[in-house]
Order: C-alpha cells, then sequence, then structure tokens
C-alpha cells in the first residue's frame, strides 16, 4: 500500500526522504520503502511520523483527510 499522504507531507515541507530516514533512525532506502509502500509501517514508525508532522496517524495512513491529531485524553 501507498501512503501519499507521508509523502505529501515531506514535500510540502521541502525535505527529503534521507532527512527524514535519519529522524527515523533507518537508511534513505528503508524510508523509501515505507513511502511506496514495500515495507510495512510499524507502529513506532507511525508514532514518530505523526508526532514530526503533527497530524494524527490515521491522516498518514490515509484513513481520513483530517490531519489534525486526536486529543490525547490525558488528565491535568
Amino acid at each position: 500500500m501507498i501512503f501519499k499522504n507521508i509523502r505529501a507531507l515531506r514535500e510540502d515541507k521541502d525535505l527529503k526522504q534521507r532527512q527524514i530516514a535519519e529522524y527515523l533512525g533507518v537508511s534513505q532506502n528503508t524510508y523509501s520503502q515505507y513511502e511506496t509502500g514495500v515495507i510495512a509501517l510499524i507502529d513506532q514508525v507511525i508514532i514518530k511520523l505523526a508526532d514530526f508532522y503533527g497530524v494524527s496517524t490515521d491522516y498518514l495512513l490515509d484513513r481520513t483527510t483530517m490531519k489534525e491529531p486526536y486529543p490525547s485524553g490525558e488528565k491535568n
């Protein structure tokens, strides 16, 4: 499955795959395979990308068009 929102977010910020790969601690090739769906995204990568871009995990996975992350549900 190709994750178009992950690629679009990266391109919107004028970032190279190499830069995101370094942030995630993976090779550029591995990150490229995440974007194209060759390698399945694991939960830790999805969470890191959602935090980095400030979007919901569902947006990254193309399950919604709403970018806003969900409230954390934490009580103060």
